[in-house]
């Protein structure tokens, strides 16, 4: 295990060395912050930007207990971790934010909808299961319209865990091979009009800066493009703070907390959060004032918010996700007005790679550009 300086500024460490806890590093040093990150190895993209380097596993508690030895406060660039490690790290005494028992909500599908749904959120027709022979489970699939949603309420992302069964036998079939890794969480089918998300940072003092409501568009269980402004009425727009606001106290994190929601006929309903920076967030580098990252920090460190008002009309982000061949990043750094994050990553087919951003006065220019700059970047996804 590599061997960690004593660092003697106000320092972060951070669980998770990928493209979150990059952009986290890039963040810290106009705020006089030093990071450490916990890296799974020296390739990690996170080593790039920060100022130290632990290799270890998230779920190895010798390489934890080394990293809070070292900061002053452990934040997360993932979810992929052990909350009972975590908790332990808290009783002795180390600062965590967000904490355990905020994470317990992005940690876990199943408990999170149920505490959403207590607490009279609105949230997609539910069940938890632990097997396809739960007495709960034949009555709730009669009452849907079709097959339902199935989710691994730990360890999925980026549509991992996440199985759309197309027949009664499907469903019960991929229930079992879910359940042998725990609970199921298993959810009506939705006719959706579109997908937003709302992020907003929660300081220690309870402070709350929103950021404004975007559209989100998904593929392969992968974000695609995020447009600013959201394409909703100013009502649903609202609707999104409100209930913005009120996941944020009941979740009780400092840190970023990215919403996202679905916009059906019956209004919104909040599908999933994360308590980090967030891939909805990504275009804040470039079109506002305070980037997700930098607001992140400063929650994570006590610090005051940073205010997060839009720097320009339009914005839209493209995720570059690798296609069959490889793509040119010059190529894509050569397209006029457009910001382009570059992960680091070696090239694989359907692995994101970085972001490209275009921002202005004009919805089409930027919708425009930033796909030619995803394009000649390489990504395998098509035009929203």
């Amino acid at each position: 295990m590599s061997i960690v300086p004593q660092l003697n500024a106000r320092r972060i460490g951070i669980v998770g060395g990928g493209q979150l806890a990059l952009m986290m590093g890039e963040a810290a040093g106009a705020l006089g912050l030093e990071t450490l990150v916990l890296a799974t190895t020296d390739d990690d993209p996170a080593v790039a930007s920060c100022d130290y380097v632990l290799v270890g596993e998230p779920r190895d508690a010798n390489a934890l207990d080394e990293l809070a030895r070292s900061v002053d406060v452990v934040t997360f660039d993932h979810e992929l971790v052990d909350l009972e490690q975590i908790a332990t790290l808290e009783r002795r005494g180390f600062t965590v934010r967000p904490s355990s028992s905020a994470l317990h909500f992005s940690v876990d599908k199943a408990y999170q909808r149920r505490r959403f749904f207590e607490a009279g959120l609105p949230v997609p027709r539910f069940v938890v299961v632990t097997s396809s022979s739960d007495p709960t489970l034949a009555a709730f699939l009669d009452e849907l319209d079709a097959e339902p949603v199935l989710k691994a309420s730990r360890g999925g992302y980026d549509g991992r865990g996440v199985l759309f069964p197309q027949t009664r036998e499907e469903t019960l079939t991929m229930i079992d091979q879910l359940a042998s890794l725990g609970e199921v969480l298993i959810e009506e089918r939705l006719e959706l009009q579109s997908e937003v998300a709302q992020l907003l940072a929660r300081g220690v003092d309870g402070s709350v800066a929103l950021y404004p409501l975007v559209t989100t568009t998904q593929a392969n269980g992968m974000c695609v493009e995020v447009i600013y402004p959201a394409q909703v009425t100013a009502d649903i727009a609202r609707r999104g703070e409100e209930l913005a606001e009120q996941v944020a106290s009941l979740v009780d994190a400092v840190s970023i907390v990215a919403i996202e929601y679905f916009v059906t006929a019956k209004g919104l309903l909040v599908n999933e959060i994360a308590l980090r920076p967030h891939n909805s967030g990504h275009w804040t580098i470039e079109g506002t004032s305070t980037s997700q990252f930098t607001n992140h920090l400063l929650a994570v460190s006590g610090q005051s918010l940073g205010t997060v008002a839009p720097l320009f009309a339009h914005a839209v982000m493209v995720n570059v996700v690798g296609s069959e061949q490889p793509g040119s990043l010059e190529r894509a750094r050569a397209v006029r007005d457009v910001a382009v994050h570059d992960y680091g990553k070696s090239w694989r087919p359907n692995r994101k790679l970085g972001h490209v951003t275009s921002v202005g006065d004009d919805p089409t220019t930027a919708h425009v550009r930033a796909w030619q700059g995803a394009r000649a970047y390489g990504t395998s996804t098509e035009e929203a």
